[in-house]
């Protein structure tokens, strides 16, 4: 019997971790259902089993959440003084208005005030009363059974006034708390509806317009001017600029013409374009960064982890301590029971653990989503804490410092007897069998001479892994590759003539590679790669951060390696490497830096990625590789992110401290008032209110960090 499939929805109105837990546990009790797993950060629950959104949405009525399906577009929300919840509040606040001028008029005991009271705290709270009575009975205390437990025994003693004010200020704090979750989330949100949900394809003569969910790759897609582009593919005619911003964060608009790579969400300027479809929607860019944010919003960080386990003991202690100060004195001091039961409830509702629980979720959820929409896709609360505490960071040279796309700058035949043409085809042919970065570079060159190097037959190809390649042609061998590979290969030795020629193109920062066969060498072939004009800036402000040690590894020659290092600033300069080189001096790193962190493309430098702390790959625009291996990925292909990710952090760390400590301190100075006999409920419930506020508005901030 096959298994069920996971449906995921969408939760409405999700702001509190412990009612998170709940709804979790309510589902996965229903009839049908086998398991159910919550994403606080995303607001998002994973269902397997039959049960249908209404089952679900019901499960979750107790604080009023409201359930969709994933795929559904999101509605425009309703105002938030229009939602039912918050109508509540404001009604509630009225009749304890009304009932507090009434109690000025004919005194506390008045039976018109008192009913005025009990209607005020049955408007705003029954919904809070009904869920904490089930908590009560089934021994399960959360802040729900908290404030009922206070809400109560403040009628019981007739302090009417004072419950209506707790209920009141506590709705007024969860409505307030959803508001600022929801903002928080917002990224997410945006990012959800940035991509057009249906598409203008041309199928044989006819050009219809039809839904994403529809279009098959290999679709030719029709974008106008003006209009953002539903799916990924490639061009296949026009020619337009493309604000990609929703992808790497760049503002900027980048030129694409035919065979250019354009991205679901990307807005077209100018130009008509026609562009295949390869990718199916859910495995657009934009479709795998959503899910990878959502899945790292799940992801607890270190801090989070500690704070759960806290709050798992804290609750029942205060609990335990509420109960000895409303029991005890009267018991062993003759205490006055009104009063020190009074205390006990003050000190339940101050101690409702709601800031602190809520003090590192909400920073994390914040955090991310303001990276994603700024071009850095951060793949959990994990990573993100520990990229502030990055001391070294090491930089592959190719696609990193340097934009990744060599090109010849000279090709110089050192036997006056041979033809420049045949000798480029020879190289380009070789070449045309490699993977290396290079080769691109030396069949471009070929290409522009008219070469025709695919008519030439080679035989016996061999790759020399970080080395060079070599191949048979027309029986004879050949080898191109670095000057040294020639005299471990070959056991060929330059004359100082050619030596000097090497040296000379090494110190303009270019690489150079021999071709030649087994007599003697050939060619040279000079390569330069550019630097990014972004990365000597970067590189500066990761300095100015208090980066200890910046490294440059690379397997290019030192020459080159010096010349592009010095250029953009980096400490220290590691060249002539092979991968597992590269892997070693990361290890290396580690023991000397404790955390470290290594920038590269997510595929040649997957070993040192892994090893390192933090693994950051560079442009995950384009490249899967990068977004599936990496824990954060640079979307855009610069380093201008990197100083932004690492600040975000830093910031992200500073403000769960302070939440931290925020809840913590605020909790302790009410309960000292306790002693004296001056915290009141109404104080209470706002102490506990003002850290919920000050813990989410403060994480807030974290949307105002920009590059």
């Amino acid at each position: 019997m096959a298994e069920s499939p996971l449906k995921t929805y969408r939760i409405q109105g999700l702001s509190c971790t412990n009612c998170a837990a709940k709804f979790e546990n309510n589902v996965r009790d229903l009839d049908g259902v086998k398991e159910a797993k919550i994403n606080f950060g995303a607001s998002k629950i994973s269902v397997q089993g039959s049960a249908t959104i209404e089952e679900i949405e019901k499960a979750g009525a107790f604080d009023n959440l409201r359930i969709r399906d994933e795929q559904e577009q999101v509605t425009q929300k309703e105002p938030f003084w229009k939602q039912k919840e918050n109508i509540k509040v404001v009604c509630s606040t009225i009749l304890l208005l009304v009932s507090w001028l009434l109690d000025k008029q004919y005194g506390d005991e008045s039976i018109m005030s008192i009913f005025g009271y009990a209607a005020a705290i049955i408007v705003g709270g029954y919904s809070l009363f009904l869920n904490g009575l089930k908590n009560l009975v089934t021994l399960r205390f959360d802040m729900h059974t908290l404030m009922t437990v206070a809400i109560i025994g403040a009628a019981v003693l007739g302090e009417w006034g004072e419950g209506a004010t707790v209920v009141i200020l506590f709705a007024i704090s969860e409505a307030l708390e959803k508001y600022s979750m929801d903002k928080a989330r917002n990224s997410i949100e945006s990012l959800m509806n940035i991509a057009p949900k249906e598409a203008l394809i041309r199928r044989g003569h006819h050009e219809i317009m039809i839904g994403v969910d529809e279009i098959e790759v290999g679709d030719i897609m029709i974008v106008k001017p003006g209009q953002k582009l539903a799916m990924d593919g490639k061009i296949l005619k026009g020619a337009s600029t493309l604000n990609q911003a929703a992808i790497t964060g760049e503002s900027e608009p980048i030129f694409k013409t035919v065979d250019g790579e354009v991205f679901a969400g990307t807005l077209n300027g100018e130009g008509l374009l026609e562009v295949e479809v390869t990718k199916r929607v859910e495995d657009t860019t934009i479709a795998k960064i959503i899910h990878l944010v959502e899945e790292a919003q799940a992801e607890k960080a270190p801090s989070q982890a500690f704070v759960d386990k806290f709050a798992k003991f804290y609750t029942p202690a205060i609990m335990l301590i509420a109960l000895a100060i409303a029991i005890i004195p009267p018991l062993v001091m003759n205490g006055d029971w009104s009063e020190w039961i009074y205390r006990g409830l003050a000190v339940l509702v101050v101690g409702c653990p709601c800031a602190l629980v809520i003090s590192t979720p909400i920073a994390i959820v914040t955090a991310i989503g303001n990276a994603a929409k700024n071009g850095v896709l951060i793949k959990g609360g994990v990573h993100l804490e520990e990229a502030g505490a990055i001391n070294a960071i090491a930089f592959d040279k190719t696609g990193t410092l340097t934009k990744g796309v060599p090109e010849v700058t000279d090709f110089t035949v050192l036997d006056d007897g041979l033809n420049e043409q045949d000798v480029m085809g020879i190289a380009a042919a070789l070449e045309s069998r490699s993977q290396h970065p290079l080769a691109t570079a030396i069949l471009k060159k070929a290409e522009k001479h008219d070469v025709d190097y695919p008519s030439i037959v080679v035989d016996d190809f061999t790759a020399i892994t970080g080395k060079g390649i070599k191949g048979k042609i027309n029986h004879e061998i050949y080898y191109i590759g670095k000057p040294n590979f020639f005299e471990e290969v070959a056991g060929l030795d330059f004359s100082d003539d050619i030596l000097k020629q090497i040296s000379g193109f090494q110190k303009e920062g270019k690489t150079v590679m021999v071709l030649g066969d087994q007599i003697k060498p050939l060619a040279l072939i000079a390569v330069a790669d550019e630097i990014r004009e972004s990365s000597k800036e970067a590189i500066r402000k990761l300095h100015a951060l208090g980066i200890e040690k910046t490294i440059m590894l690379t397997g290019d020659n030192i020459g080159t390696a010096n010349a592009i290092g010095s250029a953009a600033g980096v400490h220290e300069i590691e060249a002539e490497l092979l991968p597992q080189d590269k892997l070693t001096i990361i290890k290396q790193l580690k023991q000397k830096y404790n955390r470290v962190a290594m920038v590269g493309d997510g595929v040649n430098d997957a070993p040192a990625l892994a090893a390192s702390t933090v693994g950051i790959a560079m442009g995950g625009a384009g490249t899967d590789t990068a977004l599936e291996t990496a824990d954060i990925a640079l979307m855009g292909d610069d380093l201008s992110r990197l100083p932004y990710t690492i600040r975000l952090s830093r910031k992200t760390l500073t403000i769960i401290k302070q939440n931290i400590t925020f809840s913590l301190v605020i909790k302790i100075l009410a309960l000292l008032l306790i002693a004296p006999g001056w915290l009141t409920l109404w104080m209470a419930i706002f102490a506990d209110m003002g850290a919920t506020l000050l813990v989410t508005l403060n994480s807030l901030r974290l949307l105002r960090i920009k590059e």
